[in-house]
């Protein structure tokens, strides 16, 4: 079969190298720098709309569901009016479960499968292909790409229908949402309780209130360095989504809504750049302490 991968951000670059080195792929990206990175590296690159009507399998790797939206409808450039009939589409991006039913109604239309499998796990997983994914859609198309998703996850689970890949990679980040968020809150109490914080951080992460997050954010929140985790604004769906769901289907979030003001508050003040462990510099402030390693606490925050 001949794949083809749009989208080569942070996870997108890595995941199509992982699938290119066992099998024939041709790479797309807006970005002509991260295009010649590839080509570089070994990559076949899409370069005339009429290549993708020789791809069987279309990987989509993009921040939103607009983005998605647009790559595969616009009127123009959309290319799902470029595929052939029975491709695949297999979109790989993090985005609203809505979106993602639409999204799969208008490739039903048009002749096309299609599969949501997100993945979980930041960049270096990606490069090393140790990602988890999660994928919804038909078993019989989850069968037959295996092979290929096998390549950029070391955990492919079919989860069901399509969308329920989107909803439990969900599931997984709302959860680690809320530790972000706690360990926001809690960590500069022990600053101004007068704890030595990177002795706290020694306990948390060697006791029960060990988390991913904590085992994450804590080292580099020590350091004062806050741009080692994908950016909090375009993480910020993931929470409007949580809160979507929660609306859609009367299910009661207090702890998820708890979490999403504070994640609020940290782009209100300005950290939409920063990864989620900045969600700590909202509590430092009202606090008056940074939870530092004693050598950094004059780090520039």
């Amino acid at each position: 079969m001949k794949y083809g991968f749009v989208g080569l951000g942070q996870m997108g670059a890595p995941m199509a190298l992982n699938l290119a080195a066992g099998h024939d792929v041709a790479v797309y990206d807006k970005r002509q720098p991260m295009m010649d990175t590839l080509s570089a590296r070994g990559a076949n690159l899409i370069t005339d709309p009429d290549d993708y009507g020789h791809i069987d399998v279309l990987f989509l790797c993009l921040p939103s569901a607009e983005v998605v939206r647009h790559v595969l409808f616009d009127p123009i450039d959309g290319l799902a009016s470029h595929l052939k009939p029975g491709a695949i589409v297999v979109d790989t991006s993090t985005i609203e479960y809505r979106a993602t039913m639409e999204i799969a109604d208008q490739l039903a239309n048009a002749g096309l499968g299609f599969l949501d499998a997100p993945v979980s796990g930041m960049q270096k997983r990606a490069e090393d292909g140790t990602l988890t994914m999660m994928v919804g859609g038909k078993a019989s198309l989850f069968e037959r790409l295996q092979p290929a998703l096998s390549t950029m996850a070391t955990k492919v689970m079919h989860m069901g229908d399509v969308g329920n890949g989107q909803l439990t990679k969900l599931i997984n980040q709302l959860l680690f949402d809320i530790n972000a968020a706690a360990l926001a809150e809690i960590l500069p109490m022990a600053g101004k309780l007068g704890i030595d914080p990177t002795k706290v951080g020694e306990v948390i992460n060697s006791g029960t209130g060990r988390s991913y997050a904590s085992e994450f954010f804590i080292p580099h929140i020590l350091n004062g360095v806050f741009s080692n985790g994908y950016p909090m604004e375009e993480a910020y769906k993931d929470l409007i989504s949580g809160a979507d769901i929660s609306a859609r289907f009367k299910i009661p979030t207090p702890v998820l809504a708890a979490a999403t003001s504070t994640y609020q508050q940290a782009l209100l003040e300005g950290h939409g750049d920063k990864d989620k462990g900045a969600m700590i510099l909202v509590f430092e402030r009202l606090l008056g302490v940074a939870f530092r390693n004693a050598a950094d606490e004059g780090s520039d925050i």
